[in-house]
């Protein structure tokens, strides 16, 4: 007799409504949030950019986080699309403060399938 496995298909979806991923991006929200008050009182949030601009090393650095929060727009513009869900608060939000906006994005994500 053949026993038949049952395979539970992990998609991004399921992944992104379970309660342990909210745990760790609230985690990941908090830690980032310490860090940035840090920076803006030791550096106020003009400071911030300005450091970035500083030499060659710290430039590369910028441009490679816009580069891939410029992929994280995309994603979640067609992700947005996808599951009728505004867009341009997340995006203004992402372009405003950074990483913050598509973490908050991910942290009250709900996709089209889920209840």
């Amino acid at each position: 007799m053949l026993k038949t496995e049952t395979h539970q298909e992990t998609t991004p979806e399921s992944i992104m409504n379970k309660p342990l991923f909210k745990v760790f991006l609230v985690t990941g929200l908090i830690l980032l949030s310490l860090l940035t008050a840090a920076a803006v009182v030791q550096h106020g949030f003009v400071g911030i950019f300005s450091e970035a601009f500083q030499n060659f090393a710290t430039i590369q650095i910028f441009v490679d986080l816009l580069i891939a929060l410029i992929f994280v727009l995309i994603w979640m513009w067609f992700d947005a699309k996808k599951n009728n869900r505004p867009f341009w608060p997340w995006a203004l939000l992402t372009l405003a403060v950074g990483s913050f906006g598509p973490l908050f994005y991910l942290l009250f994500y709900k996709s089209k399938g889920a209840k």
